[in-house]
Parts: structure tokens; C-alpha cells; sequence
């Protein structure tokens, strides 16, 4: 059985979505856990994260998340990558600046 989402639940989802469609498009790069590991970024994963377990069952997924994002973050950000991803065949430009 599943519950509606809590209105803060839903307050969080919409903000990230924002970020996703209105801050991140702008912001020149891409998330370094989706460059490093795959098809999902940070804020889609917290997103994710928030609808299956809420927002206070959320915060240590998410938070955890991001740590995960720490390591490849500071890996590419010591170096000047550029480039193209192609992830299914489906390319994905990215770019990481000091």
C-alpha cells in the first residue's frame, strides 16, 4: 500500500525538478556520478529517493547520494575533461572546470 506524498515531500520534489530544468541546463556540466558511473544523476536520484521513502526516511539516502558524488567530482574537477558521453547511444555532452 502506498501513501500520498507529504506536502513537504512534494515541496523538495518540485524544487529539485526546478533545479533540474531550470539551474542545471544553465550551469555548464553535468553531475560527476552520472559522468562516472551511469544514467542517473544526483538530483534525479534524490528525487527517486524522496517518492519511495519520503522526505525524513529520505535525508540519509540522500545525503549519501551526494557523498557518492564526492569522489569522482573532485577526481574530474583536478583535470580539464571534456567531452562527449555516450550513454546507450545517446551522447551527452559534459564539462568540468577548476
Amino acid at each position: 500500500m502506498s501513501t500520498a506524498p507529504s506536502p513537504a515531500a512534494r515541496g523538495v520534489d518540485r524544487a529539485v525538478r526546478w533545479y533540474q530544468e531550470v539551474i542545471s541546463p544553465r550551469k555548464g556540466w553535468s553531475c560527476a556520478y552520472r559522468v562516472a558511473h551511469g544514467p542517473e544523476s544526483c538530483s534525479s536520484a534524490v528525487r527517486h529517493i524522496v517518492r519511495r521513502r519520503g522526505l525524513l526516511r529520505g535525508v540519509v539516502p540522500s545525503v549519501l547520494q551526494l557523498a557518492a558524488c564526492y569522489q569522482p567530482a573532485r577526481l574530474l574537477s583536478t583535470t580539464n575533461v571534456q567531452g562527449v558521453c555516450c550513454c546507450g547511444g545517446i551522447p551527452v555532452p559534459f564539462r568540468f572546470r577548476r
